[in-house]
């Protein structure tokens, strides 16, 4: 046998093994009909893409959000798919708030099984120009917005032993991405709760998962709020968020979110490239971090004091015609996952 050969017949083993251990984790995925998911920030983007997933699956939906108007349109919107769903006024940086919330939810639902934590947003430029106010902001939202509903629900689950917990974190919070810097503060504190979470729960009967997406095509650079040089930072995030090979879309990776809970994983990094500079950082941190300082400075802008923010909707550069051309993907996307211009 040539080495050729040797090289095929190995190839064919490998994909052969890969079909039968997919088959076997088929088999074994939980059907979710029925089971009542709570969705944050479910309105737009990832969070609405998620929540038309689960109600395609059968599940009884709840969104919360901030934006009242946004959240009576998303509700029409699953409806129409034949879902059952509640949505509710809700700011999860607000403990008291979360609390009335999921109470409602339980008074219409009886009990909450599944809770995705997917609330964020997104902060964009130098680390110059950030303030205080902008990682606190960050950790309101991302972080003390993902403890506040879990640490609700927690009790409810371990007394009845059953329960999901699904923290969409990023891949930010295992690499931080340079010009993103509370966000990823923020996405990394939420990841290491996540998995300290398994951790802990899984003698409990509750399944923990934390969901690390790399870049996803949903349209988010429409509200991304940008810092700095505001112009040229849109121009980069922008792009990478609606490029179709660099950029995973929506509904794959919420297909994606959802086998996962079906399947009780304990995670996933979403992204081929997210994952492999996700195991390169965990072999080689200091080398990982290099990495990303030789990127910026050659891919990102120069660095300014500019501290005022302006989301991406309001970016002069984003609406020229060439960048329109180039965004196509991107905004086809803010307009089928919902993003609504601030």
């Amino acid at each position: 046998m040539t080495g050729k050969q040797k090289l095929l017949l190995s190839a064919a083993g490998l994909g052969a093994g890969l079909a039968v251990r997919e088959i076997f984790a088929r088999r074994g995925e939980e059907n979710l009909r029925g089971q009542v998911v709570l969705i944050t920030g479910g309105t737009k983007g990832l969070g609405i893409a998620m929540a038309r997933r689960f109600a395609a699956e059968g599940c009884r939906l709840a969104i919360c959000a901030r934006n009242r108007e946004e959240l009576h349109g998303a509700k029409r919107e699953l409806e129409r798919r034949g879902a059952d769903v509640i949505a509710l006024v809700c700011d999860v940086s607000d403990e008291s708030q979360v609390k009335h919330m999921i109470a409602e939810v339980e008074r219409r639902f009886g009990q909450i099984d599944i809770l995705v934590n997917n609330a964020g947003q997104i902060q964009v430029g130098p680390v110059t120009a950030m303030t205080v106010k902008d990682f606190d902001s960050a950790m309101k939202v991302m972080f003390w917005g993902v403890v506040f509903p879990t640490l609700e629900l927690i009790p409810k689950m371990v007394k009845r032993r059953s329960g999901k917990i699904v923290t969409i974190t990023s891949f930010g919070g295992k690499v931080s991405v340079p010009h993103m810097v509370p966000y990823n503060c923020a996405k990394s504190a939420a990841t290491g709760f996540s998995e300290g979470l398994r951790a802990e729960l899984s003698q409990e009967g509750i399944q923990v998962t934390t969901i690390a997406p790399g870049m996803l095509r949903t349209g988010s650079f429409v509200n991304a709020l940008f810092k700095g040089d505001q112009e040229a930072e849109g121009k980069w995030f922008s792009l990478g968020a609606s490029a179709p090979v660099l950029a995973m879309g929506a509904d794959t990776a919420a297909r994606k979110v959802v086998t996962a809970v079906k399947r009780g994983e304990a995670g996933r990094v979403l992204t081929g490239g997210a994952q492999a500079l996700s195991k390169f950082h965990g072999l080689f941190p200091g080398a990982a971090a290099d990495l990303m300082g030789v990127l910026a400075g050659a891919i990102l802008p120069a660095a300014t004091g500019v501290t005022s923010a302006k989301p991406g909707s309001r970016l002069a550069s984003l609406k020229k015609p060439a960048m329109d051309l180039l965004l196509n993907l991107g905004k086809t996307a803010a307009q089928r996952y919902r993003q609504r211009p601030v």
